[in-house]
């Protein structure tokens, strides 16, 4: 077992964001007098076993912002961007700043953006029908580890206009919360170290969420409450 494990599972983490976030929640409703509209948008596949228990918790709908990495393609593992299934893009800034047009961006960008759009395609048949005008929405994931992803979704759910959009996760490297404030109008991290290797690191248990998996999550949520 990796000894910076600080979450059994994703579920387990999830239980604890959901606490998390209800109190702040509560706080702002004794603030304002007034409980905001909310909505918990995941980031799947991996934030969804994550999402599922606030959204059960808060009590509202579950649904997801898909978004992909977009990879190098000499090096699929390093992140030089993301995009969202709805076209928004978000680009290393460093990695391009000297270099804007490096022929390979193309073929990149449009093999990430299939990508969110097959996942969209395979999940929106169990999201609900939700209006995000107004509504505070939470955006979730399992862990953050570059930021790239949940900040291009954080932009394209800005454009939906909500009253504000939150950046949720158990774990987040110390080094990015400057850079992440600027996406979010509120962030709740429950662990922020500064030696950080990759969000698997902090789970004993990390498994791959397959789409089928994460389907259920949002059905389970969603599904018509039964009138006695």
């Amino acid at each position: 077992m990796p000894s910076t494990a600080l979450f059994a599972d994703r579920t387990q983490a999830g239980e604890k964001l959901a606490l998390a976030i209800r109190g702040v929640l509560t706080e702002q409703t004794a603030e304002y007098g007034k409980k905001p509209r909310t909505i918990v948008y995941a980031l799947p596949r991996g934030g969804l076993p994550v999402a599922a228990p606030i959204a059960r918790l808060l009590n509202c709908p579950l649904t997801v912002e898909v978004a992909k990495k977009i990879s190098h393609p000499e090096n699929p593992e390093l992140a030089i961007g993301a995009v969202t299934a709805s076209g928004n893009v978000l680009w290393d800034e460093y990695l391009f700043r000297n270099r804007p047009n490096l022929p390979w961006r193309s073929t990149a960008i449009n093999t990430a953006i299939n990508k969110a759009k097959l996942l969209e395609e395979q999940l929106s048949p169990a999201c609900p029908q939700v209006s995000p005008e107004g509504a505070t929405l939470i955006l979730v994931d399992d862990g953050v580890a570059t930021g790239m992803t949940i900040a291009v979704a954080a932009t394209a759910l800005r454009k939906l206009s909500p009253a504000e959009v939150w950046l949720c996760a158990p774990v987040v490297p110390f080094k990015l919360l400057p850079w992440l404030r600027q996406w979010g109008d509120r962030l709740i991290f429950l662990q922020t170290p500064e030696s950080f290797l990759s969000v698997s690191h902090f789970y004993l248990e990390f498994p791959q969420v397959e789409t089928t998996e994460a389907r259920k999550y949002l059905e389970q949520q969603n599904q018509p409450v039964e009138e006695e």
